[in-house]
Parts: C-alpha cells; structure tokens; sequence
C-alpha cells in the first residue's frame, strides 16, 4: 500500500510545487536501498563539488524511501510515478532535469522514451549486464532497444561491455562498482564517529574482547544460523569455549529472534539487553561467558565487522548472498553459501583467494576451521581486492560532469 500511495502522490499539488522548484536539478534513480547506497558516493561527491547544484532523488520501493526520506545531500526525496507514458512525460516536464542517472538494473521504458524525447543526457552507472537477461533473449529486441536510450552506460566489468557490443551497444565504459567506494569511505568514517556512536558498539568490544577467534555473520537467514549453530557447538566442545558468534539476523522479528534463542539454547545474548540498565560489572561478566551476541537492531553491521577474524554472509541458501564487500574491506574472510553465482564482487573474491562458497555442514567446518587459522593471510587478500577494485566514483563523476 505505501507504495502505490507513493507513487500516486508524486505527482500531485504538493509534490509538483517540489518538482518544479528544482528545475534543471541532475534526476538520480534509485530502485531501493542496495542501489541508493551505490548512487551515494556519485551523490556526496557532485554535492561536494558542486554546492549550488539541484539534486532529485526517487525511489521505487517503500524500504529505500522511508530509509533515506530525510537524506539531507539531496534536494528532494520522492517515489517514482508509476512508470505511465503520461506520467513521465508529466514528470519530466515538471521537473526539467539537466540529466537523469539510473542505478545498476533500472530501465523504465516509460521514462527512458521521454528523456530521449526531450534530448535529456540519461545515464546507468554500476551497471551489470548476464547472457541470461531478457535484453539478450530471442523475444528481447524492445528491451535491447531501451539500452539505446542511455547517453552513456557504465558497466561494472569488461563482460558486460563486451556482451553489449556484441548485440551492437557501443556507448559504453567499465567504471566499476561504486559500492566499493562506499565501503571504503564507511571504515574511513568509523575513525571520526562520536562518542555517542562509540557507546553503541562498546557491548561488542565487551563480548570479543580478549578472543582470538570471532565470526561475524551478517544477514543470516535460519539455514545459516542452524549451520553456524551446529559449528559453534561442537568447535567449544572440543576447543574449550574458543570460538564466539556475532550474529546480525537480516530479519530482526519477534519470530526470527524467538527461533534464534530456541537455536543457541542458553549461550546467546541479546545486543538491546546488554544496552539495558545493569551494573558494568555484571553486564561485562555476562558478556563474557556468552558464546553469541545477537544483534537485535538495526544500521550496526557495517560498523560490527572490524570486531571479527572472519565473516560469514547470510542468503546463500535463498535468492542470494548479501553484501560481502562490507566485510572484505576490512581484510576478513569471507564465506556465504552457494547461490551467490550473479554477484560479481562474490566471484571476485573466491578468485582472489579471500572468500569461500559452502553447501553443506562439512564444507562449513572445513572452510571456517582454515578460516579461522590462516585469517590474517586470507584476510589480507580480502582488502587487496577490495582496493584493487577502488575508483568507480571518481571515473564516473570525471565522465559525466
């Protein structure tokens, strides 16, 4: 419901007053959070470099816009209109942009027939581009088509550019994928964060400290819980308690945090009650003795990784792994279950050596035993490719602007 409610009230009295007092602003698409986060250094920089320049930001879904609603780099934040050719013409019209720019997988026939209408310089930045997507299918020529709209594509890799030429798109460049740069400028911030901020992380400093062997799983699902349940259980049974979990659920329900409490059985504790008002003697002591600390809340994960020696991203057994980057860049191994086959940044970590794929409870233990062990060398991996992969920002803001 939020959805269409936001997308019916783009265009009405209140929002067309907001269009039109942000003419020739440069229009950023984004469909939610993963994207926005990947148009966010494009955002930061232009908003850096060029103060006085208007800047339009629309969503398709809900989560990214009831997240970044307030986004204080932008000048507007607004749902994108239903995707009608009357109403992009409207949109369009009323806003005037001096370009518009799409993150990653949005192509909107729509909007993308009426900026080429109206002559308007339209961008897709991070781009990726697979044989199995409907552009290159025997029924895909009008979507093919739509790509010949953009003024300029930047890809994430030479396979793309090299697919696209092959079906006669030549107006294309790999930059790379901004969301390194993201990550990069998140360890960065982490030196300058406040004491506020550094309050909210002591309970994990009081959980790891003093040992040497800490997995970070971020985004799990309960296929992961019960495999990292399982590891941890027998590796303290047989290594005396060496071995700690910090678990960040990607989903923090009522029913998903029930489940994790039925799972660990007693050797969990939750973040939100270590944050509660107990004595500091009693709350470092629980904290201690536990073996897992589940992070109830959210916007933290980012931050967690730099307590761990070695990362577990949850979603491989599901529609797919989550953001591995956010730990690689803070030189961690990195190991997520088996569907992580359409993301690039995955690939290029287990080629790299930093990262290991994993379908079953023996190849858990297997990977996470070396891991553990060899963390510091395999870790060191993780941060060379992260660094390697550095400057998609920069090529793309040099290119456009």
């Amino acid at each position: 419901m939020a959805l269409f409610r936001g997308q019916r009230t783009t265009l009405d009295t209140e929002h067309r007053a907001i269009l039109e007092s942000n003419h020739g602003a440069v229009w950023i698409h984004a469909a939610s959070v993963g994207e926005f986060e990947q148009a966010r250094p494009l955002i930061e920089r232009l908003r850096h470099e060029q103060p006085k320049q208007k800047i339009v930001l629309t969503f398709f879904s809900p989560s990214g816009y009831e997240l970044r609603k307030n986004y204080d780099q932008v000048d507007a934040v607004l749902y994108l209109p239903f995707a009608t050719r009357r109403n992009a013409k409207r949109f369009i019209e009323m806003l005037q942009p001096k370009m518009a720019i799409f993150v990653k997988y949005e192509f909107w026939p729509a909007f993308l027939l009426e900026l080429k209408k109206q002559q308007i310089p339209t961008y897709s930045i991070s781009a990726i581009f697979r044989p199995g997507q409907r552009f290159f299918r025997w029924y895909g020529a009008s979507s093919l088509r739509l790509l010949r709209c953009f003024t300029h594509i930047f890809v994430q890799d030479e396979d793309s550019q090299r697919l696209l030429a092959e079906h006669g798109i030549h107006n294309v460049s790999v930059s790379g994928d901004t969301r390194f740069d993201r990550v990069k400028e998140i360890v960065e911030s982490q030196q300058s964060k406040d004491r506020s901020a550094q309050s909210r992380l002591r309970p994990i400093e009081q959980f790891v400290d003093g040992c040497e062997q800490v997995i970070v799983a971020g985004s799990t699902w309960p296929k992961d819980e019960e495999l990292l349940e399982h590891f941890l259980k027998i590796r303290n049974s047989e290594c005396d308690g060496q071995a700690k979990l910090i678990l960040v659920p990607h989903e923090i329900n009522e029913e998903h945090l029930h489940f994790i409490f039925n799972l660990f059985q007693g050797r969990i504790v939750k973040y939100s009650a270590a944050c509660g008002p107990l004595p500091a003697v009693s709350l470092r002591n629980i904290l201690q003795q536990a073996q897992v600390l589940v992070i109830d809340t959210v916007g933290l994960l980012s931050s967690i990784y730099r307590f761990g020696h070695v990362a577990y991203i949850g979603g491989g057994f599901g529609v797919g792994i989550h953001n591995t980057i956010e730990a690689a860049v803070y030189g961690l191994p990195v190991l997520f279950g088996p569907n992580y086959m359409h993301f690039r940044e995955a690939k290029g970590l287990i080629a790299a050596g930093a990262a290991r794929s994993i379908s079953n409870y023996e190849e858990l233990e297997a990977a996470l035993n070396i891991a553990l062990k060899k963390h510091y060398d395999i870790g060191e991996k993780a941060a060379a490719y992260v660094e390697s992969e550095l400057g998609a920002t920069d090529r793309i803001y040099s290119a456009i602007f």
